[in-house]
């Protein structure tokens, strides 16, 4: 079977939209949460969030362009973009009908529905754009993605809640692996945002109401959490099989070695309260890497800032790494991004990518008071050199019960 590297990697995220930005925010430890100033949340229970600034889409894509596609697709595309740069593609010079496109999202055009759905409210039929259902529908950044780019391989968008990019990553893992597709442009964009989506999560308890504090707001495994902040971005990654990145001349990032994906089986949105399904997706990822527990040398936690989640993903890595579980630094991004929900797996993949590459983890912020039930080694609040690092593990959970877990390797020419 073909070993797939990592060639290219792009962000659109709080912290920045390309993926230096991203990367230096995170190993400063500096959040991305902010009050939300771009429509009125006066009256909602939670008025902040992790928001994409400076983001000129028509400056990107031209207005025209920009106009008929959600913000959603707008990241996957920007973010497409810098992958493909730095991986160093060009189209006319592979088979395109063996690259594929592996993005998916959440909630898709979130913002164009809720739009829309307004101006026929308010203004009639006759106001509703024709483009609505195109701009809308989950599928439309892996489908602009490959328009943009001529692809004729498989182009899916898998819709696994907050595990999709782990999810699109993985399985362009296997379609790589099996011979299926020479390269697959994978990840995962988000732009939910809305009015609808806090008043949702809002009235669900789910989100943190620590309004007056935006930058201390998500604090996972953190005694004082109260919630996750609901973020956006994109994060999208390059995957080739190594004989095809190499007869190209083109420089391996990283290497995915494997993948875990399962299922809860147990509710609509709590998370398994004794992380079965993340034990069973860790497991399942080190088994097709060939690799045991002592393999491991860091983990890069789902780690929400939710109550139940926190402490479940902490009992699950404890039960799969064993007696090496408080040795092995668990890192959790959403401190400082907020929770990208689709998006979060590729941007947290292509920490991890980082991470290998430059020997340095990113903290954990505002965990000043660790919970009892958390006790393992989170790097809090300041980045950590540790050059020797080798193996990655990265966790990724969602909605539904869905559990995607991913292994990178740090690459060396064998």
């Amino acid at each position: 079977m073909a070993r797939v590297v990592i060639t290219g990697t792009g962000v659109v995220s709080p912290l920045g939209a390309d993926v230096a930005a991203f990367w230096r925010g995170l190993i400063e430890g500096r959040s991305g949460v902010r009050t939300i100033e771009h429509m009125d949340v006066s009256g909602y229970k939670t008025r902040i969030a992790g928001l994409v600034l400076d983001f000129d889409a028509e400056g990107r894509f031209g207005r025209k362009e920009a106009r008929r596609m959600d913000r959603f697709t707008q990241f996957a595309l920007a973010a497409a973009d810098e992958a493909v740069r730095e991986a160093g593609l060009d189209m006319e010079k592979v088979d395109r009908e063996r690259v594929a496109v592996y993005v998916g999202s959440g909630t898709g055009g979130l913002r164009t529905l809720s739009d829309n759905e307004s101006l026929l409210r308010e203004r009639g039929a006759d106001r509703v754009s024709p483009l609505l259902v195109p701009m809308m529908i989950a599928n439309m950044a892996a489908a602009q993605i490959s328009i943009r780019y001529g692809t004729y391989g498989p182009t899916m968008a898998p819709v696994t809640a907050c595990s999709i990019g782990n999810t699109a990553i993985g399985e362009a893992w296997r379609l790589i692996r099996n011979g299926e597709a020479d390269i697959v442009i994978a990840g995962g964009a988000e732009a939910a945002v809305t009015e609808l989506s806090l008043a949702s999560f809002g009235n669900a308890t789910a989100l943190s109401r620590r309004n007056d504090e935006p930058a201390r707001a998500s604090r996972p495994f953190d005694a004082d959490r109260d919630g996750f902040v609901l973020a956006e971005g994109a994060g999208i990654v390059v995957l080739e099989s190594l004989e095809h990145a190499l007869a190209r001349g083109a420089r391996p990032l990283a290497e995915v070695i494997g993948y875990g994906a399962s299922s809860d089986a147990y509710h609509q949105v709590a998370t398994h309260p004794e992380g079965r399904g993340a034990i069973l997706a860790m497991r399942a990822a080190l088994r097709s890497a060939g690799l045991t527990a002592a393999d491991v040398d860091v983990v890069s936690a789902h780690a929400t800032s939710t109550e139940l989640g926190d402490a479940t993903e902490t009992l699950a890595i404890k039960q799969v790494l064993g007696e090496r579980a408080w040795r092995v630094p668990v890192t959790a991004n959403k401190s400082m991004t907020g929770h990208m929900l689709g998006a979060a797996g590729g941007a947290e993949a292509i920490a991890l990518v980082r991470t290998l590459l430059e020997g340095i983890i990113p903290p954990t912020i505002n965990l000043d008071r660790p919970d009892t039930d958390c006790d393992l080694d989170y790097v809090p609040n300041v980045a950590r050199q540790h050059p020797e690092l080798k193996i990655g593990l990265s966790n990724s959970f969602g909605f539904g019960g869905h559990n995607a877990v991913i292994v990178l390797r740090r690459y060396e020419d064998d």
